[in-house]
């Protein structure tokens, strides 16, 4: 190989190529600097003495099967100019680093289709090294993500490991990005966060949340302009929840046996849309069974049913209207979990109505939650917590296939 392919395939600049070796499954290419890479490393002046040199080792990407090493003679210079007495900068490699410049970007090339245990195999270097490039690339673009031209956002925490560990997630709903990842929930999480949006004079107009009163206090403070959206998704999770604990209360009140076996496995069967019932499980006939048997589950969970109803409005006026009419029928159901979720729903009417001015939810920070956690799993676990927020903020070039 002669010095200008060197220099075209590994842009090795400023040496030339004195020998090549062949050594079993390696390449070794020994390169010696030319006089004009021999410059002072502190001011680059060319006055300067040389005071021996010292020889190191590089990967370099690889040429077909084959492992390449760039064995470089690298002189000390005494310069006469400042007195500094230092080794050349390398330039085809960054300072303090065994590897090429080439071979990062081409480790970069590979980390989108390939794990960092897969990459470091086929690299024959250590789990660390394929890392440590990756973060510095993730540190340089995205460690500050812009906060400018934001106009939705949404707020929710994620469970990160065992023993209750949180972290507190914003996105921006029009792009998609993450634009902050906080340890631990609750209010205290996004200070900085805060802190970052008002430098930015970011104009947000609305913001997703479930219906956490730590959140909601925190938005009104640090976003007085901005129009709370209480998620419809949590809001359906939530009576789901209570129509799971009034099937509960009804198996435990069941006197005979054929009440308990009709409800007992019917929990899902309520919490079904009705347009996914399995009808080759017979999933109808046994839901159907079970709401005449039970006339307040019946009216539990045909309520819920029309419940959803409520974002299918034709405008914000009959959507109101929709809403106090569905709490009158839960006041009147007689069922006190019901009558308890009503109340939380029409104390948060604003919120929920505020949909119809700005229709937005927490869904796309959910699907981004569930990238996270199978990001997790193809890890077994991050414990460079930096690393870990790093792929975080860069999950939005992520469409399809996740990789550790």
């Amino acid at each position: 190989m002669s010095t200008s392919l060197l220099y075209h395939t590994c842009g090795v600049r400023g040496y030339s190529l004195t020998k090549t070796e062949f050594d079993g499954a390696m390449v070794l290419f020994h390169v010696a600097a030319q006089s004009t890479t021999c410059r002072c490393a502190s001011c680059g002046s060319t006055d300067c003495v040389r005071r021996g040199s010292h020889t190191r080792w590089f990967h370099n990407v690889p040429f077909g099967r084959k492992l390449t090493w760039i064995i470089a003679e690298l002189p000390r210079l005494e310069c006469k100019q400042c007195g500094a007495l230092r080794q050349i900068d390398v330039g085809f490699a960054q300072p303090r680093r065994g590897y090429t410049k080439a071979f990062a970007q081409y480790v970069l090339d590979l980390a989108p289709h390939m794990t960092i245990k897969d990459i470091a195999d086929h690299l024959s270097v250590s789990w660390d090294t394929i890392k440590e490039i990756v973060k510095t690339d993730l540190r340089k673009h995205y460690s500050r993500p812009s906060l400018a031209g934001v106009r939705h956002l949404a707020i929710d925490e994620i469970a990160v490991g065992h023993g209750h560990r949180y972290c507190t997630v914003v996105l921006d709903l029009d792009s998609g990005r993450v634009l902050f990842v906080g340890p631990g929930k609750g209010a205290e999480t996004l200070v900085p966060f805060w802190r970052r949006l008002r430098r930015a004079k970011a104009r947000v107009a609305a913001v997703a949340i479930d219906l956490s009163s730590a959140y909601q206090l925190a938005v009104e403070t640090h976003l007085p302009q901005a129009q709370i959206v209480f998620d419809h998704f949590h809001l359906v999770k939530l009576l789901n929840a209570k129509l799971s604990d009034l099937r509960r209360q009804l198996y435990r009140q069941a006197t005979d046996d054929l009440h308990k076996d009709v409800l007992k496995g019917t929990r899902w069967l309520l919490l079904k849309h009705p347009d996914h019932l399995d009808l080759k499980r017979n999933e109808r006939a046994r839901l159907e069974e079970a709401l005449k048997l039970n006339e307040s589950l019946a009216t539990a969970y045909y309520l819920k049913e029309d419940l959803r109803q409520l974002w299918n409005q034709s405008c914000k006026a009959k959507a109101r209207w929709f809403l106090q009419s569905w709490y009158l029928q839960a006041l009147a159901s007689g069922i006190r979990l019901i009558q308890q979720f009503a109340r939380t729903l029409l104390a948060h009417a604003p919120g929920i109505l505020a949909w119809y001015d700005h229709p937005i939810s927490t869904g796309p920070l959910e699907g981004t939650n569930n990238k996270i956690k199978t990001m997790q799993r193809q890890h077994y676990g991050l414990r460079d917590q930096e690393f870990f927020r790093l792929k975080i903020y860069a999950l939005h070039r992520t469409k399809y296939a996740l990789v550790g």
